[in-house]
């Protein structure tokens, strides 16, 4: 019997990997593509462990999903730095390099 190639199982894996790269934008891009790639991972094991002897390509799934959960909480822990420095500091703060220089060094007590 010919196997076939698991449906999505390249776009997973392509999907977990820019879930890392995208992880400094602001955490948000990142974030949403480790979701859909989690969700397209949980539908590709289901349709594999239906038929395991069909299709290949289930690696890429799994890699796929591991990086996913990486590129998650990297996205997280980026969002919540972001979120705190807007806190701390202010936007307008952040927007101008002197004066976030100026505010780093008063917290740093210098």
């Amino acid at each position: 019997m010919e196997q076939k190639q698991l449906p999505n199982a390249t776009l997973i894996l392509v999907f977990g990997i820019l879930s890392i790269v995208t992880c400094c934008c602001y955490g948000i891009v990142g974030l949403i593509l480790g979701s859909v790639t989690l969700i397209l991972a949980k539908k590709a094991t289901l349709i594999y462990h239906e038929n395991p002897d069909v299709f290949t390509g289930f690696q890429n799934v799994k890699t796929g999903k591991v990086l996913a959960i990486v590129g998650i909480v990297l996205s997280i822990a980026y969002l919540v730095l972001s979120l705190w420095m807007i806190a701390t500091f202010g936007w307008d703060n952040l927007q101008d390099q002197e004066l976030m220089q100026e505010k780093i060094r008063e917290l740093l007590g210098q």
